[in-house]
């Protein structure tokens, strides 16, 4: 009977305990799920109003932006619209403290043919201006935009540009210089009419005149100011060709460590 009873005894000394120990699991559990919770919430709070980040996918803003390239945007930049949030979380029409890009800009925004692919771009043409490309060279209201050739290639250090591409500095109406490249003056959209940006909407255009996809194309045309996202700010990572992101193992020598916080102008 006594070594029934101690084990009883001990059976009931452990109960508490055990009990205990549950609760801590159980206590431990809800408060990872709470810091989860929390993480997501500031994640994405940050994304929609603050800073959100994008990579490059082509050669459209070369030399100023390389495939491989991962930047910050503002999103506080120009406001907010149902287009510019994470998901669509301001299910709204307009612009929340809505600001106009400035000409020069390098910005993202929503392609108007489905308001969802994300395109990079610098703002060229504002509202109500007239806009032309005559035999590859940039005209602003009927003014031609200056440009300098570079004697070296931007960026030669990262890629190998085309065999015939020159770098130069453009100066728009507004003091704004920037770099572009041209492989020519007779390509396919160094010709255009006269584009008219009608109000409330902008002129984009890649730096990579002759290759890229911009608001001289059809596919693109004039960008609404609800399709804005906000403006490139700063380079925070960039890969080389044939890295990618989740391949960590490759960093140390895939990562291109001279474009690292480097300034978008």
């Amino acid at each position: 009977m006594n070594e029934d009873m101690r084990e009883e005894e001990n059976a009931v000394e452990e109960k508490p305990a055990t009990r205990s120990m549950t609760h801590k699991v159980s206590d431990g559990l809800d408060e990872l799920i709470h810091t989860f919770i929390i993480a997501a919430i500031i994640a994405i709070g940050v994304r929609t109003f603050a800073f959100e980040p994008f990579n490059i996918p082509s050669s459209s803003m070369e030399p100023v932006l390389l495939i491989g390239d991962y930047l910050f945007v503002s999103k506080f930049s120009y406001g907010y619209s149902s287009l510019s949030t994470v998901y669509g979380l301001l299910p709204m029409e307009g612009r929340l403290f809505g600001r106009s890009p400035e000409r020069g800009d390098v910005a993202v925004f929503k392609l108007p043919a489905d308001n969802r692919t994300d395109y990079i771009k610098r703002i060229i043409g504002l509202p109500g201006d007239r806009i032309q490309m005559r035999q590859g060279r940039l005209y602003i209201n009927n003014v031609l935009v200056p440009r300098t050739p570079l004697d070296e290639h931007v960026a030669a250090a990262y890629l190998t540009p085309h065999l015939h591409a020159v770098d130069y500095i453009e100066t728009l109406p507004n003091g704004r210089s920037h770099i572009i490249r041209e492989e020519g003056d007779d390509r396919d959209l160094d010709n255009t009419p006269v584009f008219e940006v009608p109000a409330g909407h902008y002129f984009a255009m890649g730096d990579n005149r002759d290759n890229s996809q911009d608001s001289r194309t059809p596919h693109v045309s004039y960008v609404p100011a609800d399709n804005l996202v906000g403006r490139a700010e700063i380079i925070f990572l960039s890969f080389k060709k044939d890295v990618h992101f989740w391949q960590v193992w490759k960093w140390p020598f895939g990562i291109r460590w001279g474009r690292l916080f480097k300034s978008i102008t």
